[in-house]
Order: structure tokens, then C-alpha cells, then sequence
């Protein structure tokens, strides 16, 4: 996909007008249609130039924080309409993971739902950041609004990275663009598909392969405020939805609802599953007996991927044909991949194992204000994804991470190194290890290991209270254990597969 091909194609804003009636959004605040997509992020753009007084914010960041739902939405969109950089903020985080990542981007503007303001009306002030509340910018009166360049910065995901703290994945229009454009050919989404979204809105498999997807197709996007189990499965038993994406710890728990209905419930809940489409699970690898038990329940084979925030996604099982269990499937659309060994060969046969790096449109442009890092994370033009996987049968399967500080637990990748960093401020802490222990439901569980100060005595779950009032709630340990040491190799190494087993039920 060239630039210039980019630059003379209708742009995500553009394709809705074509939509007009037809419902975009579903969500807590009403039901609302293309038109009135395009009105209200207008609206939003106009309220963030006016405050800006400026025709253009020419790439400002703007980081929001808006539960899924309608506000979500003409919050993102208005931000792309006025020239900025949007940066999503997680519902789900403490005040000081907010106040990084509004740090760490440079927001010139923080744009929150009126329910949420609360959460960073110190944190704006304090760092010399406007507030806009969402309520008020959608009472604002439409002024023109700039034309954007395709190769212009779209967002910022944050993402754990193995230095520790999370570092901004910056996603050009143009790069948005092409991963959503390879997901609508190679799933075939089209404008009568209708999704359930109860994925986290600051991550990309929610927003770009739920939510961006379906607003592309012209197609209509539920959103729910949060994951609830037995909502879902009231809307999967409307018989109106036609596709789900979700990660395995989503698929095991509403397998646990299943099994805990009434039989009648049962037979009908299993019916209304039959009649969609496309099931898809990603994020973290999916265990085969929750895919096996998954399918005796829907009739659906789910359909694995493999992606992740700097790339989109760059592997999937097929729309239509064998899905093997344990294979993340061939390269989509527009998407070069390719095995390598430790100095960057491409492996030498099939079935050798090797790290995967990826090329093509959908790669991000860089991390944020990370130059060194953003040189280390290409070859050649190609990005290291750090991740090692083997070519059995023509088909891909993940054999696991090259960094073992980098836990995927419930489809979040999380930094063992950003957990370590806060235990040991906690003044009882001497040493410590994180670790993933693997875990049916979870992929992998937070754990640690924690050598005690002489003579302090902290408990286990108060070390859990101190890291839940300094990160995301998916970063707090799981399991908490204090030991007189931590095992090391001959080279004084904290060796973490011994740490595993110590952890390991």
C-alpha cells in the first residue's frame, strides 16, 4: 500500500458519511448512527481547537479517559479531526499510572468523561495540562477543521517493555489504516456484521480490531462498559450479533457461566452462538482445552491470531478452513514475516525455531521520545517482536518469549521489571522476583518472590495492597512469597525458572 495510494483513498471519517442512518454505536448512552458520529466528533475537534485557539493542533497529544461507550468514541474521533495525537488512558489504572502516562506523552490536553474527571483533576493542574471535560466539548459549535496527512501520528499505545516502565507505540493514520484494511479483507467484515466489544478501549485488539474494524465496514459495534459474563451471554442469546473477539481468560470464564446454567439455558445459549459467524481469541495463547470445550459449547473452532501493539496483527488462523489448535495460522494480508536466529539469519530450515519480525504498512513508526529504544526494536527494516515460533505444516505456533520479564496474563503484557522497581520501594523489601507461572485460565499469573529486610515482617497481602495502589490492577502479583533467598546462578543471576517452580501450585 503506497502513500500515495493512502493519500487519495476515503479516510476512516470520510467512509462513515457513506453510512449515514445506519447504527454505529451501541452502548449505555443510547444508539446512535453514523451521522451523528460524524456531528459529535466535529463537535469534540471544534471544543479542542477552540481552547487550543488554533486552526490545527498539528500532532499535540491529547490523552482521554472515557469508559467504553459513546463518549469513547467522538472523544477519539475528534481528537484525530483537530490534528492530535490521541492517547487513550485505561479506566482500569491507579492515579500514578495515569499521571506517567500523561507525563510521558507530553499531553497538551487531557480530555475526560465527567464521571472520571475526578481521576485527573490533580494530575492536569499539576502538570500545567488544560482539562476538558467531554460534556462540555459536546456542546461545542462546529468550525472547520484542517485536512490530514495519512503519514500524520494517529495514537499512542502504551505498552510494557522490558526496561521497565511502559513506553508509547506511536501509529501513524496511515499505519491504522492498513492493519484495519488487512483484518475487513482477510475476516470479510462487512456493513450488516454486528460486534460486542468488552474489550479494554487502550490496547489495540480493542480498538483497532473490534471497534476501528467495524466502524471501517459500516457495521455496528455494542459496547459494554465493562466484561460482565452474563451480560455477554444476554446479548450473544439476541441472536443479533455476528462476530466476538475476546482473549482465553474471557472464553474461560463465560464457559464457567455455562456450565453454571440451567440445562434449559444451556441449549439456548449454545443456539444463539451457532448463529454468528466468526469467534476470534487473541492476546495471549489460547489453551486447547478451553478451545476444545469452547467448541462443544458454541460449535465454534475460535479463530487464533498473533499480533501485538507495535504491528496490529500479523498472523491468524483462516476465515474459511482448517484451524489448527496451538497454530496462530499464515501472515495476513499486506504483512511480510519472516523466522530469524540470534544474529538475524533467516532460519535455516522449516520446523526450526527463530524469532519472528515482522514488516509491512501496519508497523508502527516509533516508540515515543525512545530513539535508542526504536533503533533496537528494528533490523533491517524489519521489527523484532521478541517472540520465538516455529513453521510446522506451513502454519506458524508461538514457542514462547526470547525476554522472560515479559508476562502475558490475561491478554495484558505486563513487565516484570515495572513490578519489581515498586516492591522494592516498599521499605520491607529487599530483593525480589516476578515471574508468569502458567495458568489455565489467566496464560500466565503474577507472581513473586520477596526477601524480607532483617527484622521487617510485611505480609504477603500487604505487599499485594502496595502494589495495587501503584499500578494496574492485571500487574498486581497474584501470589506473594517471602524466602530467605532467591536461587541464582554461578554468575549471581536470579535464575527465574527456579523462581517458577518455587511459585508453580
Amino acid at each position: 500500500m503506497t502513500m500515495d495510494r493512502l493519500r487519495h483513498s476515503p479516510t476512516l471519517i470520510e467512509r462513515a458519511a457513506n453510512h449515514g442512518r445506519r447504527v454505529a454505536i451501541v452502548a449505555s448512552e443510547g444508539t446512535f448512527s453514523y451521522d451523528q458520529l460524524r456531528e459529535a466528533s466535529h463537535r469534540v475537534a471544534s471544543a479542542l481547537l477552540g481552547a487550543a485557539q488554533c486552526a490545527d493542533l498539528a500532532q499535540a497529544r491529547v490523552a482521554f479517559l472515557a469508559p467504553p461507550g459513546w463518549h469513547y468514541v467522538v472523544s477519539q474521533w475528534g481528537i484525530w479531526r483537530a490534528g492530535g495525537i490521541a492517547v487513550p488512558l485505561a479506566v482500569s489504572h491507579p492515579p500514578a499510572e495515569l499521571d506517567y502516562t500523561i507525563g510521558d506523552s507530553q499531553a497538551a490536553v487531557v480530555l475526560a468523561h465527567p464521571e472520571l474527571a475526578d481521576r485527573v483533576a490533580g494530575i492536569a493542574p499539576a502538570r500545567g495540562v488544560r482539562l476538558v471535560l467531554t460534556s462540555e466539548a459536546l456542546e461545542a459549535a462546529p468550525r472547520s477543521l484542517p485536512v490530514l496527512d495519512p503519514s500524520r501520528a494517529a495514537i499512542i499505545f502504551y505498552t510494557s517493555g522490558t526496561t521497565g516502565k511502559p513506553k508509547g507505540a506511536v501509529l501513524t493514520h496511515a499505519n491504522l489504516q492498513a492493519q484495519v484494511e488487512s483484518l475487513v479483507t482477510a475476516w470479510e467484515w462487512a456493513a450488516d456484521d454486528r460486534i460486542l466489544g468488552v474489550l479494554p478501549l487502550h490496547h489495540v485488539h480493542g480498538v483497532v480490531n473490534v471497534l476501528t474494524c467495524a466502524l471501517w465496514s459500516g457495521a455496528t459495534c455494542e459496547l459494554q462498559p465493562r466484561f460482565d459474563a452474563a451480560e455477554v451471554w444476554d446479548r450473544i442469546a439476541t441472536g443479533r450479533l455476528t462476530l466476538f473477539m475476546a482473549v482465553p481468560t474471557i472464553y474461560a470464564r463465560l464457559i464457567a457461566a455455562w456450565d453454571d446454567a440451567p440445562t434449559a439455558a444451556q441449549a439456548a445459549m449454545s443456539t444463539s452462538c451457532r448463529a454468528m459467524r466468526l469467534m476470534v481469541s487473541g492476546s495471549a495463547a489460547l489453551p486447547v482445552s478451553v478451545l476444545q470445550r469452547w467448541r462443544e459449547i458454541s460449535g465454534h473452532t475460535l479463530l487464533e491470531r498473533y499480533g501485538m501493539t507495535e504491528i496490529g496483527m500479523a498472523l491468524a488462523n483462516p476465515l474459511r478452513g482448517e484451524r489448527v489448535p496451538g497454530s496462530v495460522g499464515t501472515p495476513l494480508p499486506g504483512v511480510e514475516v519472516r523466522l530469524v536466529d540470534e544474529v538475524g539469519r533467516p532460519v535455516a530450515a522449516a520446523g526450526d525455531p527463530g524469532e519472528i519480525e515482522v514488516r509491512g504498512p501496519g508497523v508502527f513508526r516509533e516508540y515515543w521520545n525512545r530513539p535508542a529504544e526504536t533503533g533496537a526494536a528494528f533490523r533491517d527494516g524489519w521489527f523484532r517482536t521478541g517472540d520465538v515460533a516455529a513453521v510446522e505444516n506451513g502454519r506458524y505456533r508461538i514457542l514462547g518469549r526470547l525476554s522472560v520479564d515479559i508476562i502475558k496474563t490475561g491478554g495484558y503484557k505486563v513487565s516484570a521489571l515495572e513490578i519489581e522497581e515498586v516492591l522494592r520501594e516498599h521499605p520491607d523489601v529487599a530483593e525480589c522476583a516476578v515471574v508468569g507461572v502458567p495458568d489455565d485460565e489467566w496464560g500466565e499469573r503474577v507472581c513473586a518472590a520477596v526477601v524480607q529486610r532483617e527484622a521487617r515482617a510485611a505480609s504477603p497481602e500487604s505487599l499485594r495492597d502496595f502494589v495495587r495502589d501503584r499500578l494496574a490492577p492485571y500487574k498486581v502479583p497474584s501470589r506473594v512469597i517471602v524466602v530467605g533467598e532467591l536461587p541464582r546462578n554461578a554468575m549471581g543471576k536470579v535464575t527465574k525458572a527456579e523462581v517458577v517452580r518455587l511459585l508453580a501450585p
